[in-house]
């Protein structure tokens, strides 16, 4: 599987990326500036976590208008897959390659935590390796990642099958002491309506090694190894 991450000003999670899918697939990602106006072959995108551009204006709202993203976005809807965590996920929302938006958390500070996640759809290339409802526990890091969306695209997200996790205490229960930003029934990410794209807010690259912190979130990256080659 060839894999390319997309590396901002601020970008900070881009060697944990490429540890995480090296690590799995064998093969090093290569890593494209955000000025270049062109992307190698490749089956996977990634839009890793960090602070781009300093989240001035707003999280996200000035990378997805560099210069890479164009063809990003091109490559996107023709079908090549796209995986975005943390800050690329709020570039996801920016860009409208998924619906919804990410608010500052509810208590309004940064939040910088381990968090259970249930495992809402594994019918995608992103999610095959796990089943269903299956709990894993990985890292968030994010003062904006409260995940908004109103009442008419909530149910389109639910009647699509389009949530891939929701926040959840350790057995699995959705609750609100589980929710740890304050977000839309505990949704923590979500997929494009054909599942090609996947936004979320926890890092799963951060719960691979397991002599870092874990191996819970290995799954995902063996999910588009399985899938893609």
């Amino acid at each position: 599987m060839k894999s390319a991450i997309i590396l901002f000003p601020g970008t900070n999670r881009e060697k944990d990326m490429e540890m995480a899918l090296t690590h799995v697939t064998g093969r090093a990602p290569d890593i494209v500036w955000h000025k270049e106006s062109t992307l190698p072959e490749c089956d996977l995108m990634v839009l890793p976590g960090g602070f781009s551009y300093g989240d001035y204006l707003r999280c996200g709202a000035m990378a997805a208008h560099s210069p890479i993203m164009k063809e990003v976005i091109a490559r996107a809807q023709k079908g090549v897959r796209l995986l975005a965590v943390c800050n690329g996920f709020q570039m996801l929302v920016e860009t409208g390659l998924v619906p919804g938006a990410l608010l500052h958390n509810r208590s309004v500070k940064f939040i910088c935590k381990q968090v259970h996640l249930r495992v809402e759809n594994t019918t995608t290339d992103f999610t095959n390796a796990f089943s269903r409802h299956q709990v894993i526990q990985v890292p968030v890091a994010h003062g904006e990642g409260n995940y908004f969306i109103d009442a008419n695209g909530l149910k389109a997200l639910e009647d699509n099958d389009q949530i891939a996790f929701r926040y959840c205490d350790a057995t699995g229960a959705i609750t609100e002491a589980a929710n740890p930003n304050g977000a839309v029934a505990n949704i923590a990410g979500v997929f494009n309506t054909t599942k090609t794209i996947m936004g979320m807010m926890p890092h799963p690259e951060n719960a691979v090694v397991p002599h870092v912190n874990g191996h819970q979130g290995t799954a995902l990256f063996q999910s588009l190894v399985e899938a893609l080659g």
